[in-house]
């Protein structure tokens, strides 16, 4: 324990980037490191450069590297947490039942534990963050894809195998986009970045050059924002589409879980207001009373960090578990892990 705080290691692995960093029991993230993912260089190569980050991590955080007491890992499903094994995530191709805990215990020498990565954002914002101050909340993440988690009257849902929460593939549109997960009309195809910038280009596509994203040479998901908020009409009409079956799906979670809090988060969030005012709305319309009074709708706090905070709350939680497991005396991480 450095300085009176307990500090874990936190391995967050994206499909697009790699982010690591020591968490303290306040929530706080030192010495992060994040790079690239390359996720087309094949776990075999991305695993000892995820480690290698974790160890540059621990150096650059000022923690002694005999203070960190667990690791806490991130990522997206499918995977079994229980079992600390990534099963075949679906921005990871190629990472098939990889066995993530054991490798990172082996390379840390400290127990680990492994969580979807938007379910440990959740944990991250009920604890630290946006939703530290209420029991039952719903956290989405809309970025590259959308993710979620729940926390149900002070616990957090994880399912069978660690995969609930899986709210980017609430189905918006029967019949709709074909989305990675083999479904058709997932809320992921018509709300993440990735498919509003897609709609919106093939909108160009389908109808020539009226519109001021013509102009670009990359259609992205905040110059499709930027431009409806300018009174382009063809981005307004991608937008208002986002927003509706944004609605749609936030609605259903609402009359479902009836959160205190709904807390949004990820890139497209950046978009503020123009995606806060009239999805909350169109959730204030379309929600069963009294869950659409009780539920608010909010940012997240912890912006670009929020797995990496989680995974540090799910490492300290397994410290923490360990410890119940074993009251007899007062042990060390270390201690718990080598008997």
């Amino acid at each position: 324990m450095a300085n009176g705080r307990r500090a874990v290691l936190s391995l967050d692995i994206g499909g697009t980037k790699l982010a690591v960093g020591v968490v303290t029991e306040d929530g706080r993230t030192h010495g992060l490191v994040v790079e690239p993912t390359r996720r087309e260089e094949g776990p075999g190569v991305i695993v000892p450069r995820l480690f290698d980050m974790g160890h540059r991590a621990i150096a650059a955080s000022g923690i002694p590297a005999h203070d960190i007491e667990a690791v806490g890992i991130s990522c997206g499903g499918p995977l079994d947490a229980r079992a600390g094994v990534l099963t075949g995530p679906l921005h990871l191709p190629g990472w098939i039942d990889l066995p993530i805990v054991a490798l990172a215990e082996r390379e840390f020498g400290v127990p680990a534990a492994l969580e979807n990565d938007a379910t440990a954002g959740a944990l991250g914002e009920f604890r630290y963050g946006a939703a530290r101050a209420v029991e039952t909340m719903v956290y989405l993440t809309i970025s590259t894809g959308i993710g979620g988690g729940a926390v149900i009257e002070g616990r957090l849902h994880r399912g069978a195998a660690g995969n609930g929460g899986e709210f980017g593939h609430l189905m918006v549109r029967t019949g709709g986009r074909h989305c990675l997960c083999g479904r058709d009309g997932c809320l992921e195809m018509y709300a993440s970045g990735t498919s509003i910038a897609a709609r919106a280009r093939e909108a160009l596509a389908d109808r020539g050059a009226r519109s001021s994203l013509a102009t670009l040479e990359t259609v992205r998901a905040e110059d499709v924002v930027a431009a409806a908020a300018a009174g382009d009409a063809l981005a307004t009409e991608v937008w208002d589409k986002t927003i509706d079956l944004l609605g749609v799906a936030v609605t259903d979670l609402v009359n479902v879980f009836e959160p205190d809090l709904v807390v949004l988060g990820g890139g497209v969030t950046r978009s503020g207001d123009a995606l806060l005012l009239p999805l909350r709305e169109r959730v204030a319309s379309a929600a069963m009373p009294p869950a659409a009074a009780a539920a608010r709708i909010v940012l997240a706090e912890l912006g670009d960090v929020v797995c990496v905070v989680g995974a540090g709350a799910v490492a300290f939680d397994k410290v923490a578990s360990l410890a119940t497991a074993l009251p007899t005396r007062s042990r060390t991480a270390k201690e718990v892990q080598h008997g």
